[in-house]
């Protein structure tokens, strides 16, 4: 600990960050499309990272070797060389899990992914640990918005921080996002959120397609969601809140670290499909989606992949 401690800051991430973008490129998998009629956007997302900065020690455990901020940071830049509208974001709980968290109360995670170039973030319930203060701290490190649409920060140390929602235009198409957090109740100190008021997913979601869809137009509904993909109560999940909305065309999803190959489609309210991903935990995978939009025709399909973040990665873009 006292090592770390020690360690020039600036220096390691300085390094690290410079490893990603210089490691040698190759050519990954690409969509087919037509340039002329369509466009494509490429949701590129990462969830429950808790503070993985390094790939996972060789240890003889399930994600041993996987991971790791600088291969994460090769991968990304890879992708944005090659498509022209890319975002990224992150479903929560980037703090708590390594001593990186534990030495440097969330600076490090916050400063990592503002030079990723993540465009959101949402909380999960980790961002919490070490109280509202804590949370605001280092909070300035962090050069992108994030968006809680249930967590109601009035009052508190945290009050005007955070958005409700955010768009983005990425060649004529708008993308709107929001967010929704799990109940802190149980799982988190109440004195370590007090004076927060969090409202129902479902509710919240109504509240914000409703104006994302009809009075900001949006092309694309993103929800950054840390409710947890399923549950056997019935306790909200990603999957109840796809069913019971409309215009959400992905749920983002953390907090119960589940491992997906592919995206869950949900029949939402409308009996239209709602994509529901989910990445695992720790940075060991890259989740992407491309939304890809015919603008003559009014239509759009998507095409999904997940990179696993291993050693292997070096030699695909090598």
């Amino acid at each position: 600990m006292e090592e770390l401690k020690s360690y020039n800051r600036r220096g390691f991430i300085k390094g690290l960050m410079a490893i990603g973008a210089t490691a040698a490129l190759g050519s990954l998998p690409a969509v087919g499309y037509s340039r002329s009629k369509e466009v494509k956007i490429t949701i590129l997302h990462t969830n429950d990272v808790h503070s993985r900065v390094e790939p996972f020690p060789m240890d003889g455990t399930r994600l041993q070797g996987l991971g790791g901020v600088a291969r994460r940071s090769t991968l990304i830049n890879k992708i944005r060389s090659e498509e022209p509208n890319v975002l990224l974001f992150d479903a929560g709980d980037m703090f708590q899990g390594t001593p990186y968290f534990n030495v440097f109360d969330g600076q490090i995670e916050l400063e990592l992914m503002s030079k990723l170039g993540y465009d959101a973030g949402t909380f999960g319930n980790h961002e919490f640990d070490n109280g509202l203060n804590g949370l605001l701290k280092h909070f300035d490190k962090a050069n992108f918005p994030f968006v809680t649409s249930n967590y109601d920060f009035t009052g508190t140390v945290m009050e005007g921080r955070t958005k409700d929602y955010v768009t983005f235009v990425r060649d004529g198409v708008k993308i709107g996002v929001f967010g929704v957090g799990v109940d802190l109740n149980g799982l988190v100190d109440p004195n370590s959120y007090t004076g927060v008021k969090i409202s129902d997913p479902i509710q919240v979601a109504e509240k914000y397609t409703q104006l994302l869809k009809h009075k900001l137009k949006c092309d694309l509904i993103i929800c950054l969601s840390h409710i947890g993909y399923q549950y056997d109560t019935d306790k909200v999940s990603d999957l109840v809140l796809a069913k019971n909305s409309r215009y959400i065309d992905l749920i983002i999803g953390g907090h119960t670290h589940t491992f997906l190959d592919k995206p869950t489609e949900v029949r939402n309210l409308d009996n239209q499909i709602t994509l529901v991903n989910q990445t695992g935990r720790s940075g060991v995978n890259l989740g992407r989606i491309d939304f890809i939009l015919d603008r003559k025709k009014g239509t759009k399909r998507t095409v999904a992949q997940t990179y696993s973040i291993d050693a292997t990665l070096d030699n695909r873009l090598a």
